[in-house]
Formats: structure tokens, C-alpha cells, sequence
């Protein structure tokens, strides 16, 4: 049996700009996603702390280093530059990969810079 966990989230991460106008996805600094493990165009969900919004799309990397989280397209309407959200991507295990299984959690500032990694919040 297969059982659906959480791989990595990103904790806390700055809203810093929307481009209604985008063809879709969220734009993520590349060194947010390297640090959480994340492929260009894996599917994540996020999760907005201001508006309770909670939607499915996928990354794709910009600029390292620019603290850049940007949502694109359609999901510029789930919120707005400042929001605080969580970035979560999920894999399926079987029960011997969860034997050592530990999720990767990247927690970040208000510039979204890595504070710290781990498996703990």
C-alpha cells in the first residue's frame, strides 16, 4: 500500500508579486526550491495564511537568491503581494521507504532567505 506524505513544504514564504497575466503555476526563488527538493513544474499546494485560500499548481524556478514567490495566472486571484503562505508538495510511500521517512521543512524570513532546514517545525 501506498501512502500519500508530505515530502517537503516551504514555512512562512512572503507573497512578493502576482501576474494575472501569466499563462499559470507560481514562480519560486531557485534556492527555495533546492532546498525543499523541488523540480521545475512539480505539482505543489499552497496554502495563503491571510485568506484561508488553499490551491494546486506547480513551480517554476526564478532568479536565485531573489526571495521571489509569485503567483501566476489564475491563482493571482488566491492572493496578494505580502501574504504569508505554505508550500507543500506531497509524494506516495510504501511502508519500507516510511521506515526512514523524514519530510524536508524550510523555514523562511520575511525577505522569504532560508532560516533554517530540517524535519521539524
Amino acid at each position: 500500500m501506498l501512502r500519500t506524505m508530505l515530502r517537503s513544504k516551504i514555512h512562512r514564504a512572503t507573497v512578493t508579486e502576482s501576474d494575472l497575466e501569466y499563462e499559470g503555476s507560481l514562480t519560486l526563488d531557485e534556492k527555495l526550491m533546492n532546498a525543499s527538493g523541488l523540480l521545475p513544474f512539480e505539482q505543489v499546494v499552497v496554502s495563503n495564511l491571510n485568506n484561508g485560500e488553499r490551491f494546486t499548481t506547480y513551480v517554476i524556478p526564478g532568479k536565485a537568491g531573489s526571495g521571489t514567490v509569485c503567483l501566476n495566472g489564475p491563482t493571482a486571484r488566491k492572493g496578494a503581494v505580502g501574504d504569508r503562505v505554505i508550500i507543500f508538495c506531497y509524494a506516495h510511500y510504501d511502508e519500507d521507504e516510511l521506515k526512514g521517512y523524514r519530510p524536508v521543512i524550510v523555514k523562511v524570513d520575511a525577505k522569504n532567505a532560508i532560516r533554517s532546514t530540517g524535519d521539524r517545525l
